[in-house]
């Protein structure tokens, strides 16, 4: 048994994918850093709108933008196929980052669209592509999600520096241009070593002749397993993606540093380069003992994690509030950095249980027919915990130990609710 577990290798297209990937998330990311600055610019570059005005754009577009998938993942599915899916998608997406390098509104609404109808293409189907680079049931299907979903964050870690660094030498539009270079290189990478990823449209069929457990499952019982995945992970992005807003409050007003808070946007996907490879270990030592868990146990003990994290966030706040001097505001108050980052160490622990083993999930579940549509699920739910962030518009409603306790018991419960459901998951996704 371990012996053949020794002999499993990573095909060379998961590095394609990898590396594709990578830069397609440096150019994604690098608009999302400046966008909204943009938007509010007033030294002429931008267009001089309010904040509320640019976070509702803000908003609006990422909302689209994640349930999008779910219409490219469809088109894939009823032929055109992932990998030319992914190539147009990396067109679109350089287009849209080229059309923000001018100044003009109009413009930057055809830009988002463009963005908007990239990302439908690309991401479910870059990610379907991953797994059906291996055979069905391969117990290395979780850990090569892993790996990608590092790729994943090394472009988001590279990419608001880079973006600063361009942005405060030359400009927005040199800046959104140079996310245009970064897709540029992306679709470039998946064009050359082509040939390691031409089997991920024929895999699907060609797995039917080595049957698996999953396969006896009816259609409509995979399919009703994952939508309670989805909406179980609502939450968890709803929870997560308050690094973008309060958790970048937090770190701007109430921790005890010389920066300021965007610095604390590249902490997480610091904590995932960190993490990744001992994680991934971790899971094949478990694996060869025979003692790896089911992605829904690790899905579970991930929405733990997460709850965990802003416990953390509580207990600091706590700290902060016992310390407010007589005649202060509740607010005014500074802890340690270490809060934060170590609150962020346990949130990442929790991500890399989640994201990468739902993508994962999705992969093995989900039927052959219709597993690009069933990735673009995966994001839809993303897209509706992205809109319920706006749980943060209580940030200046009470004291922020109570803001991070309610977020952390929000985890905590759907941990339990996946925890229970995990022998009705089990039976709907034998094997798994």
């Amino acid at each position: 048994m371990a012996a053949s577990h020794a002999q499993e290798k990573h095909p060379k297209g998961l590095y394609v994918l990898f590396a594709t990937e990578m830069w397609e998330r440096f150019s994604f990311y690098s608009m999302l850093a400046m966008f909204t600055l943009y938007l509010r610019d007033t030294t002429g570059q931008g267009f001089g709108w309010t904040s509320d005005r640019a976070t509702g754009l803000y908003a609006n577009y990422l909302m689209c933008v994640y349930a999008s998938p779910l219409i490219g993942g469809w088109i894939a599915d009823r032929g055109l196929g992932y990998r030319r899916s992914v190539m147009i998608g990396g067109v679109f997406f350089m287009i849209g980052h080229l059309l923000l390098s001018f100044q003009s509104i109009n413009i930057v609404y055809a830009a988002l669209a463009c963005l908007v109808v990239g990302n439908g293409f690309f991401k479910p189907n870059v990610s379907a592509m991953v797994g059906n680079l291996y055979p069905e049931g391969s117990r290395l299907k979780d850990r090569a999600y892993n790996i990608f979903y590092m790729g994943i964050n090394i472009g988001a870690f590279l990419a608001p520096i880079a973006a600063e660094f361009v942005k405060s030498r030359w400009g927005f539009h040199p800046a959104f241009a140079m996310a245009a270079v970064g897709m540029l290189i992306s679709v470039t990478i998946l064009w050359r070593f082509k040939s390691h990823v031409m089997s991920v449209d024929t895999r699907v069929q060609a797995a039917a002749s080595a049957p698996q457990p999953i396969d006896s499952v009816p259609t409509w019982q995979r399919i009703s397993a994952l939508i309670v995945i989805y909406l179980i992970v609502i939450v968890f992005w709803m929870v997560f993606h308050q690094n973008g807003s309060t958790l970048t409050y937090w770190a701007n007003e109430n921790t005890a540093w010389n920066v300021t808070g965007i610095i604390s946007n590249a902490i997480n996907p610091g904590w995932v380069l960190l993490l990744t490879f001992p994680l991934v270990g971790f899971w094949r030592m478990l694996d060869l003992r025979g003692k790896e868990p089911s992605t829904p146990t690790k899905m579970a003990i991930g929405m733990f994690c997460t709850a965990t994290a802003f416990l953390v966030m509580f207990l600091a706040a706590k700290t902060g509030e016992a310390s407010v001097a007589p005649g202060a505001g509740p607010y005014d108050y500074k802890v340690s950095w270490m809060w934060l980052v170590g609150a962020y160490g346990v949130l990442t622990l929790g991500e890399l249980m989640l994201s990468p083993m739902g993508l994962s999930l999705v992969s093995k579940v989900a039927p052959p027919k219709h597993r690009g549509i069933m990735m673009g699920g995966w994001f839809v739910a993303t897209a509706i915990g992205n809109k319920l962030t706006q749980i943060g518009q209580l940030w200046d409603d009470m004291p922020h130990s109570q803001f991070w306790l309610i977020l952390s018991a929000a985890a905590a419960f759907m941990g339990i609710v996946l925890m229970a459901l995990l022998k009705p998951l089990k039976k709907a996704m034998p094997g798994i």
